[in-house]
């Protein structure tokens, strides 16, 4: 039996792994977010779940989005079973050109933390084609965040320059990724027809994928 730690993306928590099959001989531990200190760092705040959680070797940790780059920070420090990322990336060269733009121009520093909260608007294209109970979870999910970490998190993630790949790192990403697109991605199973939250609306799909990846 192996502990597995599913980690949630920006603007997100636990309840975006409802549609996931994790095998029942394995512990699931949702991590929810800790508040960082405003010095944090990816690599620093990783540190903090480690201990939060009593992250050991030979676990396993499953982060979508802002959580898989998590994932790699807490697979250098500890020697996991598996890092498996979802709808995210490994290494800062497989970050977005659009990252060097907010680093020159942080313009969300501007915005006052409770606004962050109440900006469902720009992350909609990325869940439109949901029906609305489950458009209405991902809203809900935005709106309780915390907006220190939500600004903390945007800041820290364009800071990240990480260019290490740990062992034992699997990466499944979709080919309609809006976030993080698809070619910029290197040695990942494509999902086709995948978008950022393929995690959750397209989970059987995920699932075909994750679960081998879960058994190995």
């Amino acid at each position: 039996m192996s502990k597995v730690f599913l980690i949630s993306g920006l603007g997100a928590d636990t309840r975006l792994y409802n549609n996931v099959d994790i095998p029942e001989d394995d512990e699931v531990v949702p991590v929810d977010w800790i508040e960082p200190h405003e010095t944090d760092t990816l690599e620093t705040y990783s540190q903090k779940i480690i201990y939060q959680y009593d992250i050991r070797p030979n676990s396993i940790a499953v982060g979508t989005s802002l959580g898989g780059m998590l994932a790699i920070e807490i697979a250098k420090k500890v020697n996991l079973k598996k890092a498996i990322l979802i709808s995210s990336i490994k290494t800062v060269k497989e970050a977005p050109g659009y990252f060097s733009v907010f680093r020159a121009l942080p313009i969300y520093k501007l915005l006052p933390g409770r606004m962050l909260n109440k900006l469902g608007f720009l992350i909609k294209p990325l869940f439109e084609h949901l029906k609305d109970s489950d458009a209405w979870l991902f809203n809900d999910m935005l709106s309780k965040n915390s907006p220190e970490f939500m600004k903390w998190a945007m800041g820290a993630v364009l800071k990240w320059d990480n260019l290490t790949i740990p062992p034992n790192v699997y990466h499944i990403h979709g080919d309609k990724d809006r976030v993080f697109p698809v070619k910029n991605i290197r040695d990942a199973t494509i999902v086709k027809d995948g978008s950022h939250i393929m995690i959750f609306d397209k989970a059987k799909q995920v699932n075909k994928w994750l679960k081998p990846i879960l058994k190995k």
